[in-house]
């Protein structure tokens, strides 16, 4: 076992991850499919609330544990395994949101259609509520919205969520107290479009 991995693996607490990651390190395959088990649901999850559209998130999630299999070596166990796994699905939907940007823009100016949507009638009050969501959240600047979506919606405590953020818990509070009020602003303005329709 080469010195980084030995280094690696000694600086991991001795929580209930700790023998999981040390197995996928030494490249398990039953480790890494375990792994994959327990996370593969937070991963689209999260990835989802971050605004990764529906036809991107399993790409999305592959990206997001190449990258975890690619680094777990060096990862030093100073935060729990979960909160780097929300910084990859940050760092994921932020190159999906770029990329997007890019073919919308170039879309329009070699005057391309964009893709036809096909609305499922089933669950249509449920997709109808979450689009709303999805539009209201596409509102806040990336980090407020990450703020919100790990607060508010994944349910994390404020000091996890400034760890992930890299900054003050102040700031995150601040920085909360400032998105909730334009969330909640922009939902009350698509539902009173949605009353006048």
């Amino acid at each position: 076992m080469c010195a980084a991995v030995a280094s690696a693996i000694g600086e991991w607490d001795s929580d209930s991850e700790s023998p999981l990651l040390r197995e996928c390190v030494r490249g398990s395959h039953e480790a890494w499919r375990s792994l994959h088990i327990r996370y593969y649901p937070v991963t689209i999850t999260f990835l989802r609330k971050l605004g990764v559209r529906e036809s991107d998130l399993d790409d999305a999630s592959q990206e997001v544990f190449l990258q975890m299999h690619r680094y777990l070596p060096r990862f030093r166990g100073n935060s729990e395994l979960k909160t780097w796994l929300y910084r990859l699905c940050i760092t994921q939907a932020r190159h999906l949101r770029r990329r997007h940007r890019m073919a919308e823009t170039l879309r329009s100016w070699f005057s391309l259609s964009p893709e036809s949507v096909n609305p499922s009638s089933a669950g249509f009050c449920e997709e109808s509520a979450r689009r709303r969501m999805q539009a209201a959240l596409g509102t806040l600047s990336e980090g407020d919205r990450v703020a919100v979506v790990l607060y508010e919606l994944e349910g994390l405590a404020g000091r996890q969520v400034a760890e992930i953020l890299r900054c003050k818990e102040a700031t995150l509070w601040r920085r909360l107290h400032y998105a909730r009020k334009k969330f909640v602003q922009a939902l009350e303005a698509s539902a009173s479009i949605a009353e006048s329709a």
